[in-house]
């Protein structure tokens, strides 16, 4: 039995496919139009419970639509979406009769409590819902939404960023989901790739099932095995009772695989037997037992180097490379900093029950400027730290890390716009050097032979450009 008639009213054809799958596995009937006209039609002609629209359209805006519907269903209740954070939209959409105005990016949970709640007929916590920012003289905008309807857990951590880039990996995410095959997700230390395979898994058919995240790094080349295929009593010293691997564990659901590369060559192996073979073997057993996994891997290096070196095997690689989604650095997508900060101070307000609004200017400035070499994970701790400390509405400049407010001296060489030569060179010098010593988790040694120089060179540098302890 359906839950309800929803009709979404959106131009963009993934916004439409991904509210449209969400909505029928939670039992929803769903129908979709993507223009103003032909949507409004399908409201007034059909048996319809609720209207989800987007308030920019080719042919009509928001105010429009809600006109045209509720001229003839005035209690017909309609939620407006859009990416533009705009108070006057909202207040405008809300005194015309919408029930709930909603800024991109889109939260499933969040818009399936919206509906519940207007389908109920119970009014939603409306306190913040078109809240803009006190004017005061330098905080920035932050796209503020409902803090009382915030996913929690896994659902709030599904960050999804409105530029090219990150629409590119929402799109692909979407067409792989439903599918079986194997994942690889590239990217550097901290720029979400778990969050991408928990993403994968929760679009997939079996989100129903286990997700169960591995890292491959932690794992201890003589315990490997039974971590990820679990052992027999008895089967070596220690193991006194029967154990449940990875693999089990996630049976019928999906297995993430982090750094995957770490992997002994053993167990590589192992892995690829499972991959070909679909079964397990426990470590001390004789008996095979059937699984059914969805495979995500995941690494920060470049597979195909590691496997010419012979540090990673050619016939595992090609085997688990049946789709790759490769995750920009945060520096490389500044187009999303704003988005992800506000997302994060959300996030963090909920955490230490705070009521932070957003950034001041000079803040921002220096957020966009510093090269996140931690990526999304470091701009959460920062603005989690920054939340906690802030003391007023705003995070100001006090309560940034030293190294964002004041940065070193080899960072102030040259300002990013010069075009003199020798600054161009040294400030892409110093950017390789530190992100190449991130990498390498500051061994000198492997950062020279990732920078193709030697060790000598490195300190030369390093010493010129005052990165030495």
């Amino acid at each position: 039995m359906s839950n309800g008639h929803i009709l979404i009213i959106d131009d963009d054809v993934d916004i439409c496919t991904l509210l449209k799958r969400f909505l029928e596995r939670k039992d929803f009937s769903v129908t979709t139009a993507f223009n103003g006209k032909d949507g409004v039609n399908k409201a007034l002609e059909g048996q319809v419970d609720l209207v989800l629209t987007d308030f920019r359209l080719p042919d009509l805006d928001g105010i429009e639509i809600i006109r045209g519907i509720k001229s003839q269903k005035a209690a017909l209740p309609i939620i407006v979406i859009t990416g533009y954070s705009d108070v006057n939209q909202a207040v405008k959409s809300i005194q015309e009769g919408a029930r709930e105005y909603v800024t991109k990016p889109i939260y499933p949970e969040e818009i399936l409590n919206q509906i519940q709640n207007a389908l109920k007929g119970k009014l939603a916590p409306t306190s913040d819902k078109i809240a803009a920012p006190k004017k005061q003289k330098q905080p920035a905008p932050t796209n503020k939404k409902q803090q009382s309807s915030r996913p929690t857990m896994a659902e709030g951590d599904f960050l999804k960023g409105s530029s090219s880039k990150s629409q590119n990996i929402q799109n692909l995410i979407e067409l792989v989901a439903p599918t079986d095959m194997t994942v690889v997700v590239i990217g550097e230390s901290g720029t979400g790739k778990e969050i991408v395979a928990r993403m994968i898994h929760e679009a997939s058919n079996r989100n129903e099932a286990p997700f169960v995240a591995v890292d491959c790094g932690a794992l201890t080349k003589n315990l490997a095995a039974s971590e990820l295929f679990g052992h027999v009593k008895g089967s070596f010293t220690g193991a006194v009772n029967d154990k449940k691997g990875h693999f089990e564990s996630a049976n019928g659901g999906t297995l993430f695989l982090d750094e995957i590369g770490n992997l002994s060559y053993e167990n590589q192996v192992n892995l690829l037997r499972v991959l070909q073979e679909r079964v397990i073997r426990k470590v001390g057993s004789e008996k095979d037992i059937p699984i059914d996994v969805r495979i995500i891997v995941a690494t920060n290096e470049d597979l195909k180097t590691a496997m010419r070196s012979g540090k990673f095997r050619e016939d595992i690689y090609y085997r688990i490379n049946e789709f790759k989604i490769t995750l920009p650095a945060l520096k490389d997508n500044l187009d999303d900093l704003e988005e992800f900060i506000s997302f994060f101070i959300d996030k963090a307000n909920a955490e230490l029950d705070k009521n932070i609004k957003g950034v001041e200017y000079s803040v921002m400035r220096a957020l966009k400027k510093y090269p996140w070499p931690g990526n999304i994970r470091e701009l959460k701790n920062v603005m989690k730290r920054a939340v906690l400390l802030s003391q007023s509405n705003y995070i100001k400049d006090q309560v940034l890390p030293e190294e964002i407010t004041e940065p070193s001296t080899e960072e102030l060489i040259a300002d990013d716009d010069s075009l003199d030569l020798k600054d161009v060179v040294a400030n892409a010098e110093i950017k390789a050097i530190k992100r190449a010593l991130n990498k390498t988790n500051n061994n000198k040694s492997k950062c020279a032979a990732v920078l193709g120089i030697d060790r000598k060179t490195l300190y030369n540098k390093m010493n010129a450009y005052g990165l030495l302890d």
